[in-house]
C-alpha cells in the first residue's frame, strides 16, 4: 500500500473513531517526569504503557490505543485495524494479545537516532452522545545514542565495522594527522580488494590495515546522523606474525645447522678415508 493510500486510510480511520468531543493532546495532563528509556541505534526498544491502570471499564475487544510524538501520530490500533506513520513503517507494533490484557506498550524495532523524542500514549473511549474522547495514559522520553568504541589492531589485521542497521548509509574516515573526513563507502558500492560488505550481515570489513588507516571511523545514516564512532589505533606486528617469523627463523637456523653438520660429516669421512689408505 502506498503512502498516499495509507494517509487516506488514516484519515478515514481517524474520522471514523476520533470525531466529536476529541480532546486536544496539548490540553491533556502531562507527566512532569516522563519515563526515561535509553538505547542505542539498531536495537529494539519497548515504550511502557498500561491502559487498565486508567481505564478499567474499557473492554479488551474495544480497546483503541494511540501513540504520538506530539503533534504527530506514530501508531494507532483498534482491534485488528492498525496504522503507522511512514517513517516508522514496519518498525512499530503493539501486540494484540498484550493489548487485550491491558499492556499497550509500543515496540519500536531497529530504532534510529531520529526516533529520539517524547512519546505519549492515549486510549480513545466513548464520551457523551456517542462521541469519542481521548484519555492520556503515559509519557515516555526516548533517547537514542550512537555506538562508541575504541579498537587497537595490528598492522596487517582486518577491521570489521558493525553497521548495526540497514539504515546505515555511509562510512567516513578521518586520519589521525588530518582534520578532513574522507568518504570510504556508501551503501550500494561494489566490494573491492580492501573494503568488503558482508552479503547478509550488516558488517563492513577493511582488509590488511596499515599505519595510514589509523584514525576515526564513523558510520552514518542517510541524514548524516552518527550510527557509530570507532577510534582505531595500529600496533606494529601481530603475535601471529611474530610467531611465524620465529618459526621461519628456526627453520633457517635448522637448515644452516643441518648444512654445517653435513659438511662436518663429509670432512670426517674424507679424513677417515685418507687414514685408511695410509
Amino acid at each position: 500500500m502506498g503512502i498516499h493510500q495509507k494517509q487516506l486510510w488514516s484519515f478515514i480511520f481517524l474520522q471514523g473513531f476520533l470525531t466529536g468531543n476529541l480532546v486536544d493532546s496539548s490540553a491533556l495532563p502531562s507527566v512532569a517526569n516522563p519515563v526515561p528509556v535509553l538505547t542505542e541505534v539498531g536495537n529494539q526498544v519497548v515504550l511502557p504503557c498500561s491502559w487498565k491502570d486508567s481505564q478499567k471499564e474499557v473492554s479488551a475487544s474495544g480497546c483503541h490505543i494511540q501513540w504520538m510524538t506530539p503533534p504527530y501520530t506514530v501508531f494507532e490500533q483498534l482491534g485488528e485495524d492498525r496504522w503507522q506513520a511512514a517513517e516508522y513503517e514496519g518498525r512499530v507494533e503493539v501486540p494484540l494479545e498484550k493489548l487485550n490484557s491491558g499492556d499497550c506498550s509500543l515496540i519500536i524495532k531497529d530504532v534510529q537516532i531520529s526516533d529520539t523524542g517524547r512519546y505519549e500514549s492515549f486510549i480513545v473511549v466513548d464520551g457523551v452522545r456517542s462521541q469519542k474522547s481521548r484519555v492520556f495514559i503515559q509519557s515516555v522520553k526516548l533517547s537514542v545514542t550512537d555506538h562508541k568504541s575504541q579498537k587497537s589492531l595490528y598492522q596487517g589485521d582486518d577491521l570489521v565495522l558493525n553497521l548495526y542497521t540497514p539504515h546505515s548509509y555511509a562510512v567516513v574516515f578521518q586520519s589521525r594527522n588530518s582534520s578532513e573526513w574522507v568518504n570510504l563507502w556508501k551503501r550500494g558500492d561494489e566490494n573491492n580488494e580492501r573494503i568488503e560488505k558482508h552479503h547478509q550481515l550488516e558488517q563492513l570489513t577493511i582488509k590488511n590495515l596499515q599505519y595510514f588507516d589509523e584514525g576515526i571511523y564513523k558510520v552514518l545514516d542517510q541524514d548524516d546522523l552518527s550510527v557509530s564512532t570507532i577510534k582505531l589505533s595500529i600496533k606494529e606486528n601481530s603475535p601471529s606474525s611474530r610467531i611465524q617469523e620465529k618459526r621461519e627463523q628456526i627453520l633457517i637456523d635448522a637448515a644452516a645447522t643441518s648444512s654445517c653438520s653435513a659438511l662436518l660429516l663429509s670432512v670426517l669421512l674424507l679424513c677417515s678415508h685418507i687414514i685408511y689408505l695410509h
